[in-house]
C-alpha cells in the first residue's frame, strides 16, 4: 500500500473532505447551509444533511432523551479561542492529543459531531460516551446513516489525534459502511481511494 495520502481535487471539497494535521480545511467549506443538529441545542450546528442523517440515527434509537450534542461547526476563531484556553488550562501534551490546531479541525467543515451523555456536568473537551448502553447502540447503528467514529483506539498514529470516543464524522454512505467493515480510518481510506484511482 503506499503510504502517501490521496488528496486530489475529487477529495478536497464534499463529505469525504480530509481534515487533519497535514491538510488544513478547505476556506471553501461547509459547502451546504449550517442548521442546528437539535431544535433543544440551537446552538450546535452541522451541515444541512449532516444533522438530518444524525436525527434520523437518533429517532431510531430514541437517542435524544440520553445523548446530547456538545460541539458541532466551529468557526477558525472558536477554534482558536479552544486551543488557547486548553493550553492555558491543561498544558500542550493534553491539548496537542485532544484539541486540533485552528485550520485543522474537522469541526470547522460542518460534518463533525461530538456526543455525551445527558448529565449535570459534561465536558466539553472530553465527554462521556461509553462503549456500552445506548452509546454503543448508536455506534452499531451509525455506519448505515453515513457516520463513523473518526479517532478509533489503535489508529493514533494514523489520525494524530488520540483516541476520542465521542467524535464522530459524517462521511456519508457507502463510504462509512465501507470504512467501518474495514476497520479503516478516513486517512487510510483515502489512501485506498487513491491506489483504486492510480
Amino acid at each position: 500500500m503506499r503510504t502517501e495520502l490521496f488528496h486530489g481535487p475529487a477529495f478536497e471539497l464534499g463529505d469525504l473532505v480530509l481534515v487533519n494535521g497535514t491538510f488544513p480545511c478547505p476556506p471553501e467549506l461547509p459547502q451546504e447551509p449550517l442548521v442546528p443538529v437539535h431544535p433543544a441545542d440551537g446552538g450546535i450546528l452541522m451541515t444541512r444533511r449532516a444533522a438530518a442523517m444524525l436525527n434520523a440515527l437518533m429517532e431510531e434509537l430514541g437517542g435524544w432523551a440520553a445523548i446530547i450534542p456538545v460541539s458541532g461547526w466551529r468557526s477558525q476563531a472558536e477554534q482558536q479561542a479552544i486551543w488557547d484556553d486548553s493550553m492555558a488550562e491543561n498544558g500542550e501534551e493534553f491539548t496537542r492529543k485532544f484539541v486540533a490546531r485552528p485550520g485543522h479541525s474537522e469541526h470547522q467543515t460542518g460534518l463533525a459531531i461530538d456526543l455525551g451523555l445527558r448529565g449535570e456536568e459534561v465536558d466539553f473537551i472530553r465527554p462521556e460516551f461509553p462503549y456500552e448502553g445506548i452509546c454503543q447502540a448508536f455506534r452499531a447503528r451509525m455506519a448505515r446513516y453515513g457516520f463513523i467514529q473518526r479517532y478509533p483506539a489503535g489508529k493514533e498514529r494514523v489520525t494524530g489525534i488520540a483516541h476520542e470516543p465521542w467524535h464522530f464524522r459524517y462521511v456519508g454512505t457507502p463510504h462509512a459502511q465501507l470504512m467501518t467493515e474495514r476497520g479503516l480510518t478516513l486517512e487510510e481510506y483515502h489512501v485506498l481511494l487513491g491506489e483504486a484511482g492510480a
